[in-house]
């Protein structure tokens, strides 16, 4: 029978025998933030005029699903108001 390679058990993985260095911490940070300061770089920043258009986008669109979500909180209350009323 052929052992399948799955059914190995995978070694624990190994533990850093150096331990916490602080000025390994230092550069790591450095490194990270680097990377994102070079990202931020890459990212489309719209104009004002874009930004203030893509609010109100949002805001109407939020207005309206609340709206929705009253009208049918409402209409869902009265409808089993009506059914408790007519069991009871």
């Amino acid at each position: 029978m052929k052992d399948n390679p799955k059914s190995t058990p995978k070694s624990a993985p190994k533990k850093r025998a150096e331990g916490f260095q602080a000025s390994n911490l230092w550069t790591r940070v450095r490194d990270y933030l680097t990377g994102v300061y070079n990202e931020l770089k890459k990212v489309y920043w719209p104009d004002r005029r874009t930004l203030m258009a893509y609010t109100a986008v949002v805001l109407v669109a939020v207005a309206i699903v609340s709206g929705l979500l009253w009208l049918f909180d409402n209409a869902i209350s009265f409808l089993l108001d009506l059914f408790f009323k007519a069991v009871a």
